[in-house]
């Protein structure tokens, strides 16, 4: 195995000099980098560890999640996640410039670009002395810099340029912020290393942020106009994605939920993720168990591992599913939005006449550590380990027992006598918000390193992999007009889901922006995605479950009022967004 090492603990200056912050610990491979190993491994490991924060649920990945159509957090039960409601009015579009969701998202994401400028700081010396190993992590902090500031660019607008952590940054917007990207993406792409993924930035990854970029250029250029694509970017996105494509270092993942798993950091088609094998606290199960039920216990070795009955699909996204197959059930017709791992005993599935209070010999029996739960969209009634009175398992002979899942949480009336029935409809009314209320995601596999569900995850967040790619080309191509191209690309990604044969998404003939929309919703749903797409496709101004605002100035989110304040005594320097 290779030696890791426990980063130095850093304090650094905030990117626009309004405060300080402590590092978290994280470990780097300290043989990759020759005699200033610890110095080099020590200013890159925090910029590299902190992109969990930004990523983390109730910060940047909750902001992109929300306020689209895909998913919705009421106040559930009336008393669980309502925090102020922050959560509510970010899916309804009343978001305000005081809005926690939005400022901790913004004050995540501003302190990890301030962590790549410290590491460049550190690096940049050494590098121009002629330190090989210094020089290549230089290119990738620079390279994650960028990416970091796209995502602001991509939420607020704004991108924050600063190459001198006692100066203050230089504010860019639209063009100016997309050349500023583009340029800091190109001076590294030919040297950054090529073969150090999914845990690093590589040469494929700048790839396929340079193709994000071009894709999105026309939003970027004008966030609330009608975007104009115009050839020379979408040329630039399929450039980019063959480079990525053609490289051949890449494969489809064949089953699609493997992506998502705890071993997901050897799968082939990663390009760019958070490598979380350390087992550190804050490598975090968030994505896994925010929207899995209060009352289900993934991991029966871990007793305190279960979910918290967060978001739900909205009704609409999950109609979009039935609309693609008709009268075939989705979970039979598309490997990626179900995977079947409860294998309940086919006479025990009738449950007519059943309820928790008269059903304590309907289960079946397993091994703790051998227990996986259902994967993908979670509907209706689902099984898993129950706890008793006391607090502990109901077991078996060497195992837990598997039974429908109880109600136990919340305040519908089917709690503590009826099982959990988790339906279509989730709205914002009292009857709505139960806590068994709204389709669930189980994406991501609950770690099995994680005893609690937060903490000490082995699962890599997944933040850049070959799927997105095909469809960024499909994408691409179809602006340029090339439908039969787009529709060859779609079909190949839907194609390689391979490894349940019966639900392999079958091919699909024809292809229109409506279609490719609904496809990457299909492939990449709950991974971020959701809320630009919207935009770039011109939906985000519809209306869906619980929400009516057509307002294009909610394209770009508010910058937080603290950071307005921050900077109010710098003339013109920080300016609000429109509409705020």
């Amino acid at each position: 195995m290779k030696n890791r090492i426990i980063s130095i603990t850093l304090v650094l200056v905030s990117l626009l000099q309004w405060g300080c912050t402590d590092l978290q610990e994280e470990r780097l491979d300290e043989s990759e980098f020759g005699s200033q190993a610890e110095l080099i491994s020590g200013a890159i490991a925090p910029a590299y560890g902190y992109i969990s924060q930004v990523w983390r649920h109730t910060n940047y990945y909750g902001l992109q999640l929300l306020p689209a159509d895909e998913a919705i957090l009421p106040f559930r039960g009336g008393e669980d996640w309502f925090d102020g409601g922050k959560f509510i009015a970010t899916h309804q579009h009343s978001f305000t410039p005081t809005n926690d969701l939005i400022g901790d998202a913004w004050n995540q994401l501003t302190t990890n670009i301030s962590r790549t400028l410290s590491a460049i700081e550190v690096l940049r010396p050494l590098a121009e002395e002629g330190d090989t190993a210094a020089d290549a992590a230089l290119s990738e902090m620079i390279a994650l810099r960028a990416y970091l500031n796209m995502l602001l660019l991509d939420s607020w607008g704004v991108v924050l340029k600063k190459e001198n952590s006692t100066e203050l940054s230089e504010v860019l917007r639209a063009q100016d912020a997309i050349d500023y990207i583009e340029s800091e993406l190109l001076s590294v792409v030919d040297i950054i290393n090529t073969t150090r993924a999914p845990g690093r930035i590589t040469q494929s990854a700048v790839w396929g942020f340079l193709a994000r970029l071009h894709l999105n250029a026309a939003v970027y250029r004008d966030p609330y106009g009608t975007p104009n694509f115009n050839q020379d970017d979408m040329n630039a996105v399929i450039q980019y994605t063959d480079n990525i494509i053609n490289s051949g270092n890449f494969e489809i993942s064949p089953e699609y939920f493997e992506l998502f798993n705890d071993d997901n950091n050897s799968n082939a088609e990663l390009i760019f993720a958070l490598d979380q094998r350390g087992q550190l606290r804050e490598e975090h199960s968030r994505w896994a168990y925010w929207s899995v039920s209060g009352d289900m216990f993934p991991r029966p070795e871990f007793p305190s591992a279960d979910g918290t009955d967060g978001p739900a699909f909205t009704p609409d996204f999950y109609q979009s599913w039935v609309d693609a197959y008709g009268p075939v059930d989705p979970a039979e017709a598309d490997a990626r939005f179900f995977q079947k791992n409860t294998d309940v005993p086919p006479e025990l599935q009738d449950l007519t006449g059943l309820s928790p209070l008269n059903d304590q010999d309907h289960y079946y029996c397993v091994v703790p550590e051998e227990f996986e739960m259902d994967r993908g969209v979670i509907r209706g009634i689902t099984w898993g380990p129950r706890k008793g009175d006391d607090g502990n398992f109901f077991t078996c002979d060497g195992g837990v027992r598997i039974y429908p899942l109880q109600l136990r949480t919340g305040n519908s009336p089917a709690r503590d006598v009826g099982y959990i029935d988790h339906t279509l409809e989730i709205d914002f009314t009292a009857e709505g918000s139960f806590h068994n209320t709204g389709y669930r995601c189980a994406k991501y596999q609950f770690s099995r390193t994680s005893n609690n569900g937060n903490h000490f995850s082995s699962v890599d967040l997944v933040l850049m992999r070959l799927g997105e790619i095909y469809l960024m080309r499909a994408e691409a191509k179809l602006r340029n007009g090339d439908s039969a191209g787009a529709l060859t690309d779609v079909n190949l990604l839907r194609a390689g889901r391979t490894a349940r044969p019966d639900q392999t998404p079958p091919a699909l003939t024809t292809m229109n922006l409506d279609i490719l929309l609904r496809e990457r919703g299909f492939e990449l749903y709950w991974e971020g995605f959701r809320r630009g797409d919207q935009i770039r496709f011109g939906t985000y101004e519809d209306s869906w479950t619980e929400k009516n605002d057509s307002d294009p100035n909610k394209r770009l989110f508010p910058i937080p009022q603290s950071a307005v304040d921050a900077a109010s005594g710098i003339d013109g320097f920080l300016v609000q967004n429109p509409g705020y």
